[in-house]
């Protein structure tokens, strides 16, 4: 589906907050601190993740998703533009340079909190609606997503339930808190110096994620001051094992997320005597045989993408979330 092409400041804002809530459900998908000698259970493997996202450390977080012989190709597909795995794991991943590159830009803070007031400003009616709006296009438009398995299909219908429903409760619309939200985002894009799609090729994949990693955290505080507390989440998931066939397993996850529970089940697989998700290994392997795909809008001055799947934003004020 083709990628359309705005204005970045009139589209801002709702980058901004799609690409926040879009890092929000990566976490969403992992559970606590690993105890000694996780990715030994099937059960586990997800624990392994959770707790580099809970450090904040993306490079591990990709070093521990797939197995070690796939890193050296994974590299070199992100070298040649051909992938930014893990940051495709992410509803949103080709927002990120744009989001970057707008919070990075001199004065983006009076531009984003003007361009802010004059949108989102106290429109708690107005944004109430569009999160339920986008609420049931996006579960409708999951449904039928045949390019996700049944299993991400299952856990990303409950996520963007959940989101919905906080997005109807959250008070996005308060100038206060998006002050201090920008402010914060602002601060920490300037320092990945990452505000273009050449930037993170240039940089390569550890180096970009490195970066990365005091940005993730900066989203999780902006999240908390929102009332959305994914560390509280992850330490409250339960994993348990449903069924093993012998390389084979699959794992129920069940955690709160914004007042509603999740309960979704997970394939993993062992290879080379450690235990990953599935669907992360198959993606890390599309990728790396992806072909270099076309120049990202996102990396182009005075543009960025907006999401193919949105539906037309209510002419009160664009969806946040």
């Amino acid at each position: 589906m083709p990628v359309v092409r705005t204005r970045r400041r009139t589209a801002a804002l709702p980058a901004l907050m799609a690409g926040l809530l879009a890092l929000a459900l990566a976490a969403c998908n992992e559970a606590p601190s690993p105890p000694p000698g996780a990715a030994s259970a099937p059960e586990q493997s997800v624990l392994v993740l959770a707790g580099r996202l809970r450090d904040n450390d993306l490079v591990g977080f990709a070093h521990d998703a797939i197995p070690p012989g796939l890193h050296p190709a994974m590299a070199e597909a992100w070298r040649a533009g051909r992938t930014r795995w893990p940051l495709e794991e992410l509803p949103f991943d080709h927002r990120i340079p744009g989001m970057l590159a707008t919070l990075s830009e001199p004065g983006a803070e009076k531009k984003l909190q003007r361009d802010f007031d004059r949108q989102f400003g106290n429109a708690h009616a107005e944004i109430r609606s569009a999160a339920r709006s986008l609420g049931l296009f996006g579960v409708k438009y999951l449904e039928n997503d045949r390019s996700l398995s049944p299993d991400e299909r299952h856990h990303a219908v409950q996520l963007v339930a959940a989101f919905s429903a906080w997005g109807e409760q959250a008070r996005l619309g308060d100038p206060k808190r998006a002050r201090a939200a920008i402010a914060r985002l602002g601060l920490a894009a300037r320092r990945t110096h990452l505000a273009s799609g050449d930037a993170f090729r240039d940089a390569g994949m550890d180096e970009s994620l490195r970066r990365m990693g005091p940005m993730w955290a900066a989203l999780k505080d902006v999240l908390r001051s929102y009332d959305l507390d994914l560390d509280d989440s992850l330490g409250q998931l339960q994993a348990s094992l449903v069924e093993r066939d012998g390389d084979r397993a699959r794992v129920r996850m069940r955690y709160p997320l914004a007042g509603s529970t999740i309960d979704t089940v997970v394939a993993v697989e062992r290879i080379d005597g450690h235990w990953y998700l599935s669907d992360f290994v198959r993606h890390a392997r599309a990728a790396t045989a992806a072909r270099a795909p076309a120049p990202d809008p996102a990396a182009e001055p005075g543009t960025t993408p907006v999401s193919p799947v949105a539906p037309p934003p209510p002419p009160a004020a664009p969806p946040p979330a």
